[in-house]
This record gives structure tokens, sequence and C-alpha cells, in this order.
């Protein structure tokens, strides 16, 4: 059973991240205000989705990792105190930053720096999950 929760965890948490980064990234370019508000609100909702997944994902991989001396597994551990910080300290203050700065129509500098800030973290953590989902693979 761990072995099937293991990677439909980590690949709801990578969708997810995604979803967060595709929706800001075309709210801002191609949106107008009111969709910015709309997608910069909605994504602290999306934690109650995001945050359970990679601590699921992390706890059946720790399991499954049991004894392994896998290099594959080496890697995957050596990056999830990365992913973890970069969600607790980074993407979470700065989506729920950016939600409260939306729902009062406060778009500034601070709101655009804070952004392009969130949207560089998110990529990081893509990026992370996708090659940890891609050495899930080999």
């Amino acid at each position: 059973m761990l072995k099937m929760i293991h990677p439909v965890a980590g690949a709801i948490a990578l969708l997810t991240i995604l979803t967060f980064w595709l929706s800001t990234l075309f709210a801002e370019l191609f949106g107008s205000e009111a969709c910015v508000v709309s997608v910069k609100t909605a994504i602290p909702w999306g934690f109650l989705l995001l945050v359970p997944a990679p601590m699921t994902a992390g706890g059946t991989g720790f399991v499954l990792s049991k004894g392994s001396r896998a290099v594959a597994v080496g890697a995957k551990l050596k990056h999830m105190p990365f992913l973890a910080a970069n969600g607790l300290l980074i993407l979470i203050p700065a989506a729920l930053f950016l939600a409260s700065k939306a729902r009062a129509g406060e778009f500034d500098t601070e709101f655009y720096a804070v952004q392009i800030v969130e949207l560089l973290a998110g990529q990081q953590t893509s990026r992370c999950l996708a090659s940890i989902c891609a050495m899930a693979c080999v």
C-alpha cells in the first residue's frame, strides 16, 4: 500500500505547486486585477491539499527507504530539507502575504517584490520535486 501512496502523494505535491505557479504567472501576465485577486486568495486554500501531500510522500518514502543503500534514495533524502525549508520559510508566508495584499487591492512594489521571490522559490521547488519524481522512475 505504501508503494502506491508514496508516488501519488509526490505527484499531488508537484502538481499543486505547478498549478499555483502557473496560475500566478498567467493571472499576472494575461489576467485582470480581479483575476490576480482570485488566484492569490485561492492559493492559501490549496494548502489544505499541499501541506499533507509532501508530508505523506516524505513519510512513506522514509518508511520505504529503511535499509536501502540506493543512490536515488540518498539523493531524495538530501533534497527533503531544502523542500521543507523552502515551503515553510518562503512559499507559505509569501502566499499568505500576497493574499492579504491582493484582498486589500495593494498591488505595490512590495507586492511585486514578494511575488518575484515566490515565483523563483516555487520554480526551484518544482524543479526539485520533478527531479525527485524522475528518480523514482529510474
